[in-house]
């Protein structure tokens, strides 16, 4: 029979083996994809496999780079996803004071239209959207691109904020408006730069999401000038051959915006992801 402290520390044992086992499961396709983008084409397919094959390189990474076309595939991620991330917040943050701060007609019925975009899956709009933006002739532009996405990152924006507003006290509002500010003035001095984490979670979220959308990328734009990355890594399969090497490479240098995003703001992203769950 073992005693309190000795089934204490076996669970302790139990939980770390498990937390390691689930850490090494995430993490070795990870490792793989690194490893992968050093080694020779033919090499990644070897048997028995190894992490580390002899002739790896950086051919891989230098063949991107010297690619003025695949350099445009990170230019225009960088130009979609920074536009949909600062276009995002600056509406949603409008619309999260408005629902947050006043009543007005219509009120419920937009959180339920908000909410309900939300429920609805991407591809369903895939040919109505397709359809629409040839008709506006915004087909294989920015700016198709950028609206299409923000159809998708502005209710969860909108939604998330206004719980975050919800738990700041109105009496900041009022305190400003004392001061001689109006509401508008309230908002961008006082309550925007102390809901900092709410916002920075959101735009990282916002920013991942336009980051790696892949299906409304391909079907909205025909010409390689206008490709994102993920596109970009779709087309170096060939008709005969798959250039593996360069599609891990693409990968892990798509990868790095979204990880130093999170390791820089991971303390943000955690504080804001959680902020408006509680009303206080």
């Amino acid at each position: 029979m073992l005693s309190k402290k000795q089934r204490a520390l076996l669970t302790r044992i139990l939980t770390w083996i498990g937390l390691l086992i689930g850490a090494a499961f995430a993490a070795l396709p990870v490792l793989w994809m690194l490893s992968s983008s050093f080694k020779p084409n033919p090499k990644i397919f070897a048997t028995p496999p190894k992490l580390i094959e002899e002739g790896s390189s950086l051919s891989a990474y230098l063949s991107i780079f010297q690619d003025p076309e695949k350099i445009r595939f990170f230019i225009n991620s960088y130009i979609v996803a920074l536009s949909v991330s600062a276009l995002t917040l600056i509406v949603a943050i409008l619309a999260a004071f408005a629902f947050s701060r006043f009543d007005f007609p219509g009120k419920r019925i937009l959180n339920v239209i908000i909410i309900s975009v939300q429920a609805v899956p991407p591809i369903t709009l895939l040919i109505p959207f397709f359809g629409l933006m040839v008709a506006l002739k915004l087909y294989n532009t920015y700016h198709g691109l950028i609206l299409t996405y923000m159809v998708f990152t502005l209710p969860y924006a909108i939604i998330m904020l206004t719980g975050y507003f919800n738990t700041l006290p109105r009496e900041l509002d009022e305190a400003a408006k004392v001061d001689g500010t109006t509401s508008f003035g309230a908002l961008w001095r006082v309550l925007v730069p102390i809901s900092i984490p709410g916002i920075v979670s959101v735009g990282i979220y916002t920013f991942m999401i336009a980051w790696n959308e892949y299906l409304f990328a391909l079907t909205l734009t025909r010409t390689n000038d206008m490709r994102t990355v993920p596109i970009g890594i779709q087309l170096l399969m060939g008709q005969h051959s798959y250039e593996w090497n360069e599609m891990m490479a693409m990968s892990v240098l798509g990868s790095i915006p979204v990880l130093l995003l999170f390791i820089f703001f991971q303390r943000y992203f955690i504080g804001g992801m959680t902020a408006g769950s509680v009303k206080n």
